[in-house]
């Protein structure tokens, strides 16, 4: 089946829109769901304050999807991607390792496992917790601290032994975004994630003889946490990033950018805000300038509507993978590439970003 290239009804451009993005922010504990499967609460929080109650899932064959995502950029060299899905019939857990500078895939360990109801991931992931298990030969253990993550995973790919250790450091009081997005279609289907940033990592990805290292001195993790029950047929861009920056006085910071768009019904929240110093610095919509349907190696141009974003993206690699699974499809193209222009704190400070090199997907999805 062809996909179309249209985006959902739900999404309107902001060039579009009468009026600005709303900004509905929740800090006390909520409620995700009604019993009957309602959602209760739309909006964004600085860290997970949501409860999710998978038991009041009104779900369809594949809709209920829940995943640990984690991302990890060595410079502009290698990409870790440790993951684990459950999709409701059944999902998997897998470790990959890519070459950024040509793209080659030099190992992909994955294990996957039938029915959703034998390895449940915990119900917050900026919270400290504890996920681990064995799938087949394959075992994962994803263990969140107060002030450090650390992520193992042992495995197999090609015939040759896997073996990936990752530890990370949480600073002290870091903020993370927590969104909701509702689906104008259908009261009960909703898109949550959070995204935790601005992490330096170090670690090591074996595959047979092969051994791949890391430190922290250029090497950051996000993590990407979704609790969702979608409709069949949406699209997204993401995009993110990490590094230091220096400020005028010489002092380094932690500095990160997270942009999602597209998902939903953006009325009440977009996922889009500047990490600095481990906090949450809250902007408005983003759009990049010209769809990239078919130039997905021209610069992206992407800006908020408040002003406070205003960056460009030169691509050096296209990840392209469609994955046609008969139910359902992923054709995602993950652009990596040279991230310049300039952001705005809450304050009003405006500093350059200068050559920090990451990524921005577009994904279309029939799942």
């Amino acid at each position: 089946m062809k996909m179309s290239n249209e985006l959902p009804r739900t999404y309107i451009p902001f060039k579009d829109w009468k009026e600005k993005s709303k900004q509905t922010e929740y800090t006390e504990e909520t409620p995700l769901l009604a019993p009957d499967g309602k959602l209760l609460a739309k909006g964004w929080a600085r860290k997970n304050v949501f409860t999710y109650n998978r038991d009041y899932v009104k779900k369809g064959l594949i809709s209920r999807k829940e995943w640990d995502f984690y991302t990890i950029h060595v410079g502009n060299e290698m990409q870790v991607l440790i993951s684990f899905a459950n999709i409701n019939i059944g999902g998997y857990v897998a470790a990959k390792l890519l070459d950024l500078k040509t793209g080659k895939v030099i190992s992909d360990a994955i294990q996957y496992f039938a029915g959703g109801n034998k390895y449940v991931p915990p119900s917050k992931g900026d919270a400290p917790n504890r996920f681990k298990g064995k799938i087949g030969k394959t075992e994962f253990d994803f263990h969140t601290k107060e002030n450090e993550r650390t992520l193992r995973f042992k495995g197999a790919y090609k015939g040759k032994p896997v073996d990936v250790e990752v530890s990370m450091d949480i600073p002290e009081g870091l903020e993370s975004i927590t969104t909701i997005f509702p689906f104008d279609e259908d009261d009960t289907k909703y898109f949550m994630t959070t995204k935790q940033m601005c992490m330096p990592c170090e670690g090591r990805y074996t595959v047979g003889d092969y051994e791949y290292t890391f430190s922290k001195d250029n090497s950051f993790c996000t993590m990407d946490w979704g609790r969702v029950n979608t409709i069949h047929k949406m699209v997204w861009y993401w995009g993110s990033g990490n590094q230091y920056i220096t400020d005028k006085d010489g002092k380094q910071h932690l500095f990160g950018f997270e942009i999602t768009w597209a998902i939903g019904n953006e009325s009440n929240a977009t996922e889009t805000c500047i990490f600095y110093d481990g906090k949450v610095h809250k902007f408005g919509a983003v759009d990049v300038e010209k769809f990239p349907k078919g130039r997905f190696l021209e610069p992206w141009k992407i800006i908020s509507e408040d002003g406070r974003f205003n960056m460009t993206m030169a691509p050096t690699l296209d990840n392209h993978s469609d994955v046609d699974f008969k139910v359902g499809r992923m054709n995602c193209h993950q652009v990596f590439g040279i991230w310049n222009g300039d952001v705005t704190l809450d304050d009003g400070t405006k500093f350059e970003i200068k050559d920090l090199f990451s990524f921005c997907e577009y994904v279309e999805n029939r799942w």
